[in-house]
């Protein structure tokens, strides 16, 4: 069912408002589901605002929580979420790497006491609206196997890395340090269909299609070994140095949704206006995607695309057309937002 994007804001505004989040809070994590979901990543998006108040109701998450903020230098900020609700925090702490930037030139924030925070691409975008680079990283319930082990210890950690670039569409990149993000295998597990033998290994540590025992066992990393080893690094950046919960002491949102996940964020802003010469590094980051943009596609049918493209195109084609949301899903807004 198409439904306009505002009315979608208003039912996940209501649905958090109901859960107890104060007003202000419940609008601003519906905006970045919102937008998510326009941005055609589906995983992250409204079917995210069942899975939150669910958690707020199990205890996991604190709709009262208030968010402390401490500046230990000029271009450091510390940031306790006390477990609210994801968005907020990791909105809260975009807006402080910004204020960090607009001093300093750069901003880096560390963030404990942090709760899911969706897809990354929303913060990426808003931050290259606003003219800053930036780089955001998230530590996650764990589901990779360090190398040479067989049970889940790391988290497939997302890293976001957002360029502005004068005149044309930013740069998003957005992705998780496993083949596949965990969503895609419950998709599938839901659908009754197989997963490809590359995505997982069975409890014994095997391959296999079946997503249930997926589910079971751990993700593989993108490149192996690399990818294992650069997710338990990003872990020790927003998690180590924020102070947060690491590794295999995070609680699983899904499993246990009672308990608090204390999750560590890392924000880096550069502030593009800071760097002086912007349009020599305009120019310069012109020229560099109009050089992958014209490259020779293997398929040409399908065109060379940068990362985020694909979403920025999904979300203009959003607020012409509005959100296509499964009739299910809209029932389920429905009922949280008392409609």
């Amino acid at each position: 069912m198409r439904i306009e994007a505002e009315h979608a804001r208003v039912l996940a505004s209501t649905a958090f408002h109901r859960a107890g989040v104060a007003e202000e809070a419940a609008h601003t994590a519906a905006d970045v589901l919102v937008i998510t979901e326009m941005m055609g990543i589906s995983t992250h998006g409204l079917n995210r605002v069942e899975t939150y108040c669910t958690r707020i109701a199990a205890g996991g998450v604190d709709p009262h929580a208030m968010i402390d903020v401490q500046m230990p230098a000029l271009a450091l900020r510390r940031v306790d979420g006390r477990n609210g609700l994801g968005p907020v925090t990791a909105m809260r702490a975009l807006d402080e790497g910004q204020a960090a930037a607009r001093a300093a030139g750069v901003g880096a924030v560390f963030v404990k006491g942090a709760t899911h925070i969706g897809a990354l691409a929303p913060y990426l975008w808003r931050a290259a609206q606003s003219g800053f680079a930036a780089i955001i990283t998230t530590v996650a319930a764990p589901m990779i196997a360090p190398p040479g082990g067989k049970d889940a210890l790391i988290g497939n950690n997302p890293i976001g890395i957002g360029v502005p670039i004068e005149g044309r569409d930013p740069v998003l990149l957005d992705m998780a340090l496993s083949v596949v993000a965990r969503s895609r295998v419950r998709a599938a597990r839901d659908a009754g269909t197989a997963i490809p033998a590359d995505w997982a290994l069975d409890v014994h540590g095997q391959p296999t299609t079946d997503p249930a025992e997926a589910l079971k066992g751990v993700l593989q990393a993108i490149g192996g070994a690399k990818g294992a080893n650069l997710a338990l690094c990003l872990d020790l950046l927003a998690g180590g140095l924020s102070g947060a919960t690491t590794l295999g002491k995070i609680a699983d949102q899904h499993k246990t949704p009672s308990r608090t996940q204390g999750l560590g964020l890392m924000f880096l802003l550069i502030d593009m206006q800071a760097l002086g010469d912007g349009a020599a590094s305009n120019a310069a980051l012109k020229d560099a995607v109009e050089q992958v943009e014209q490259s020779a596609p293997a398929d040409p049918a399908t065109p060379v695309r940068l990362p985020g493209a694909r979403a920025l195109s999904q979300m203009r084609l959003s607020e012409r057309q509005g959100l296509e949301v499964p009739p299910p899903l809209l029932s389920k807004l429905e009922v949280l937002a008392g409609v």
